[in-house]
């Protein structure tokens, strides 16, 4: 039975049903549904990150969705601020949130805490090291991470960009390595909300046919289009986390391909199909790891984990 501090953390890779899953919950009890997705906050990237339409938020609100645009940067810390704010609203009105998403760093950021005075991101900052990164290559950003904090340095690939960026984000404006604030971070953030954990964990095989299928109904309605439109719209360039996401990337890089043709599409198509089973399998792994420190329910069917959630809450 569900506490009154009861917080229902339903995660799992992409694909794997969890979504429809919290909207048959949010029909048959006092729920509230809050977003776990690095993707879905942003506006306007509707097809390609699996949102749901406007009809189905009209039916099925979700908090954490359309919050930003595909401009801007949100990081773990401000979605555990953000979480946590909706979560204590929920349960002030005597209902149940039910977080709902395949970010696992947002869940783990949830569950174990964060440093206690990360800064936010910093516009300005970000934009001097990008400037840096124009002018004397990324690897001049990556030599002076390495200087500045080693052991971010040993951890970060220079591929890592956004990464690369956000230790040297943070090292200039608190003038500390972020590994050294990450080390001091307090575990205990959380404490006072009833975590019950459950995980969506198809098998490989059911998870990539329905990927496939996914990715298949998204060009059929449209994601090309959909991200032509958004990076007119808003000036987008490819080193932003929105077009860095699965998809996006993809897309970004056929449409800026001088020889765009027939055979070029399918091999985008093809990589963006990659990608996302590369994405589900990061998913498994984050999952694995955080089953290691927390309590969790593990489930390969939907069936299962409606089951089980329909006994737990009662």
């Amino acid at each position: 039975m569900a506490s009154n501090q009861t917080v229902i953390n339903l995660m799992g890779p992409t694909a794997s049903g969890k979504t429809a899953l919290a909207c048959e919950l949010y029909d048959q009890g006092n729920f509230e549904l809050i977003s776990v997705d690095s993707a879905l906050v942003f506006r306007d990237m509707d097809i390609g990150t699996a949102k749901p339409t406007k009809d189905e938020q009209m039916r099925y609100p979700h908090h954490l969705i359309d919050i930003i645009d595909p401009t801007e940067v949100y990081s773990a810390a401000e979605f555990v601020t953000d979480a946590c704010r909706i979560i204590d609203e929920c349960h002030a009105q005597g209902k149940t949130p039910i977080l709902v998403g395949g970010t696992m760093l947002y869940f783990k950021a949830l569950l174990e805490g964060l440093s206690g005075h990360l800064p936010s991101a910093d516009p300005s900052v970000r934009a001097q090291i990008e400037a840096k990164a124009l002018a004397e290559g990324w690897e001049a950003v990556y030599a002076e991470l390495q200087q500045v904090d080693p052991i971010a340095g040993s951890k970060f690939k220079l591929s890592d960009r956004q990464r690369i960026i956000r230790a040297l984000e943070v090292y200039k404006l608190t003038g500390k390595p972020i590994t050294q604030l990450q080390a001091e971070q307090p575990k205990n953030l959380p404490y006072r909300y009833a975590f019950h954990n459950v995980a969506l964990m198809p098998e490989r095989s059911e998870l990539h046919s329905r990927i496939a299928q996914r990715l298949d109904k998204m060009w059929e309605i449209g994601f090309l289009n959909e991200v032509e439109e958004i990076i007119e719209k808003y000036d987008l360039n490819p080193d932003l986390p929105s077009m860095r996401a699965v998809g996006y990337r993809q897309v970004w890089e056929y449409l800026h391909n001088s020889d765009k043709n027939h055979i070029k599409l399918l091999e985008m198509k093809d990589k963006a199909l990659f990608a996302t089973r590369q994405l589900a399998k990061r998913q498994y792994t984050w999952l694995r790891s955080l089953q290691e420190q927390h309590q969790f329910e593990t489930f390969n069917t939907i069936n299962d984990a409606r089951e089980h959630l329909r006994n737990f809450i009662g």
